[in-house]
């Protein structure tokens, strides 16, 4: 077992590697995301992260030999159990004042509700499952950060399971995570393209984020990728740059197919060719950014902008324009996509890109979840709009 925080902050994202502490076996690749660590509850392939909130220092807590119950928050705001309850739960039958002794009496004895009690009361669990396949991918952690944070504002937990590209494990992890309850399912894409539909049968609500289900009655949460591609192509136009040509990864990818559609739309609109006539399919790379940008400067050295399918491919041109003599943004201008820090601002010049506002993705499946929770559920598709950061790679930020 290891704890990692791949945030760089909190909240932290603990995984379990096949066994508890003890020894005995668990499920792998069930994950619990909460909002610190601290003291761990060991369960069937899954840890419970009791808040260091509640313990004084992170990782430091004192062991309490029993358990704050709602009797002790009643007997110290002096009111009846009944009345301690309807008050922590917001029922509007207690006055105002006697609420706020309530609440402060739970907060002087650090009082946490018991969470199985209010499920078995409300037939929820505060419970939701994310399903995913790529966690380790560029895409996944943002968005998982952007859910949890949107969960743990209503004090919802989450159970993070990795499929990865597996159909079987994902079969399984469905079962697990409906074995314990879950209220609903987020199912994490990691190329915005179109992936199956978990099907008819599960009994709790779904949406899917960074990838379209294929049956049009499920919600699908996406980036507006023709969106972001509109606004880098005319940010280059707006700087009067009139000879652009296109350097992108696999044409197999809906992403890079949906980027060209809106690179031509908008190239036809200001009556402007796109240099070579054809978009430069390859890998999502810096090594095809270096030997494309090679080919399209040799062959169209009038070119005097570049936009890039990512920011690993706008990295790459960046570096052989420099060896070709070409200067950045002066002779050739560059814009990137994704907003990828490690590639966008570490670039010589840092390059302007498309953020795909990936924790806000995450916030907005949430979103939908709890309005379906509450009966209001949606279908079809919602593309997220993606921002312009500008940097030098075109010009004075």
């Amino acid at each position: 077992m290891r704890a990692e925080n791949l945030f760089g902050k909190v909240p932290v994202l603990l995984r379990l590697d096949n066994a508890y502490a003890d020894g005995r076996d668990v499920d792998p690749w069930v994950y619990c995301v909460s909002d610190v660590l601290g003291g761990l509850v060991w369960s069937k392939g899954v840890v419970e992260i009791e808040s260091a909130a509640f313990r004084g220092r992170p990782g430091m807590g004192r062991k309490r030999s029993t358990a704050v119950t709602l009797t002790d928050v009643a007997r110290l705001a002096g009111v009846s159990v009944a009345t301690a309850s309807k008050a922590l739960n917001a029922r509007a039958e207690v006055a105002p004042d006697t609420r706020q002794r309530v609440i402060q009496a739970a907060d002087q004895l650090s009082f946490q509700p018991n969470v199985l009690a209010r499920g078995l009361i409300s037939g929820r669990t505060r419970t939701i499952g994310l399903l995913t396949d790529e966690l380790g991918g560029r895409f996944s952690i943002p968005i998982l950060l952007g859910a949890e944070n949107a969960l743990a504002n209503e004090q919802m937990s989450v159970l993070l399971c990795d499929a990865r590209g597996d159909a079987i494990r994902r079969r399984h992890y469905i079962q697990t995570l409906l074995a314990r309850q879950v209220d609903g399912f987020i199912v994490l894409g990691d190329s915005n393209d179109v992936r199956p539909s978990l099907g008819k049968d599960i009994p709790v609500p779904v949406v899917y984020v960074y990838g379209q289900s294929t049956d049009p009655n499920d919600l699908s949460v996406l980036a507006d990728d023709e969106n972001g591609a509109r606004l880098a192509v005319e940010h280059l136009i707006a700087l009067r740059r009139k000879r652009i040509g296109h350097i992108t990864g696999p044409q197999s990818y809906r992403a890079a197919r949906d980027r060209v559609v809106a690179l031509r739309s908008v190239l036809a609109e200001h009556d402007l060719p796109l240099v070579g006539g054809e978009p430069m399919y390859g890998d999502w790379s810096q090594r095809w950014g270096r030997h494309a940008t090679r080919a399209l400067v040799n062959a169209h050295p009038e070119v005097d902008a570049i936009f890039c399918g990512n920011d690993q491919i706008a990295s790459g041109c960046a570096q052989a324009l420099l060896d070709l003599g070409r200067r950045v943004p002066e002779d050739v201008a560059i814009v990137g996509y994704d907003n990828w820090a490690e590639f966008a601002a570490d670039c010589r010049p840092p390059l302007t890109t498309v953020d795909l506002n990936l924790e806000q993705l995450g916030a907005t499946a949430v979103m939908h979840l709890f309005a379906a929770l509450d009966g209001v559920a949606s279908t079809g598709v919602i593309r997220q709009p993606c921002r312009l950061v500008v940097r030098e790679s075109t010009g004075p930020a």
